[in-house]
């Protein structure tokens, strides 16, 4: 069992080496990537690392299953010559975000370590037991009309349904004349609705995910680019928002995606990425469950990577149980 003084130990160790890497140790990678063999033999069960085939593989599978990922190629002068040209990274875009974390409560009984044997505190999944179920907005959304745009809009609300709210709001008295009904109480909760609804639709974000092979860790790599009500691109400090505090500026930071030129783009760092896979796969085969093959790979990947990013509704289809 990992204790309190562990972990702490661990979250400081996770920070000092943050701080210290920065843009040098990028640099470094940038450089030193290009450099490292190239891993040819399946090392999936052993150490939970992927060959580029074997990621192109796994893609192909989370494809087939999860239809809103797709294969792109991004900038033609950062084309990898060690995948297809057609198949350098997966994307999903326009995945939403109806909560910001700090709306859901946390309580320790939903934090999970994924990896209790790991000297250094492990994955932590700070949310691994709540339900991110966006059923009640999407309820609020579709009571308020709003339609299917590239950002969401409050529609005008005119013609038929005015009507009929105008119907409901007449009574008959005891001479038949219809009269308005003015109840306050009706109103002030019409409005308290109103207020809910236009609330949630202002915490409605919504993100482009990208997953890239990552030569020199040998895993798959995901980076996150988010946007607001208005299609406005966050800033860094408006995309921690919806990101475990657990791994803010330790395994999340900005960084140039391999893809694209330009700004930098938050990514979650890949180095725990192999030992967790690795851990996933024992633990599954321990529990007599079906054993993992390697084209699973990124359906376990976008399982455990939900405890980063535990509002963002990407979607992975098939319900991978984690232990814990």
């Amino acid at each position: 069992m990992v204790t309190m003084e562990t972990k702490q130990w661990y979250q400081r160790r996770v920070r000092d080496e943050a701080a210290l890497s920065g843009k040098a140790f990028q640099k470094f990678l940038e450089y030193a990537a290009p450099h490292v063999p190239l891993l040819k033999d399946s090392k999936f069960k052993e150490t939970g690392v992927l060959t580029a085939d074997e990621f192109v593989l796994a893609g192909e599978f989370l494809v087939h299953h999860c239809p809103t990922w797709r294969w792109e190629t991004g900038e033609t002068k950062h084309v990898k010559d060690y995948l297809p040209n057609d198949k350098q990274f997966l994307a999903t875009r326009n995945v939403p975000c109806y909560q910001r974390l700090k709306q859901m409560q946390f309580t320790e009984e939903n934090e999970v370590i994924l990896d209790e044997d790991d000297p250094e505190g492990g994955w932590v999944d700070t949310h691994h037991n709540i339900d991110t179920s966006t059923a009640k907005v999407t309820e609020l959304m579709d009571d308020a009309n709003l339609e299917d745009k590239p950002r969401l809009e409050s529609g005008g609300g005119a013609g038929d349904d005015d009507e009929e709210s105008s119907e409901g709001d007449m009574t008959d008295d005891e001479d038949g004349v219809e009269v308005e009904d003015d109840d306050p109480a009706e109103v002030r909760a019409t409005q308290s609705d109103s207020k809910q609804i236009d609330s949630n639709v202002l915490n409605m974000r919504s993100y482009d995910l990208y997953i890239t092979y990552d030569r020199y860790y040998q895993t798959p790599r995901m980076w996150i680019f988010g946007y607001n009500e208005n299609r406005e691109p966050l800033t860094v400090e408006e995309t921690y928002e919806d990101i475990s505090s657990d791994h803010v500026k330790k395994t999340v930071t900005q960084e140039n995606h391999p893809h694209f030129s330009g700004p930098g783009m938050l990514s979650i760092h890949p180095c725990k990425h192999a030992d967790v896979i690795k851990r996933i796969v024992e633990q599954t085969a321990q529990g007599g469950k079906n054993e993992v093959e390697v084209h699973m790979y990124l359906l376990i990947f976008l399982k455990f990577v939900q405890s980063v990013l535990p509002t963002i509704e990407y979607d992975y289809t098939q319900q991978f149980a984690m232990s814990g």
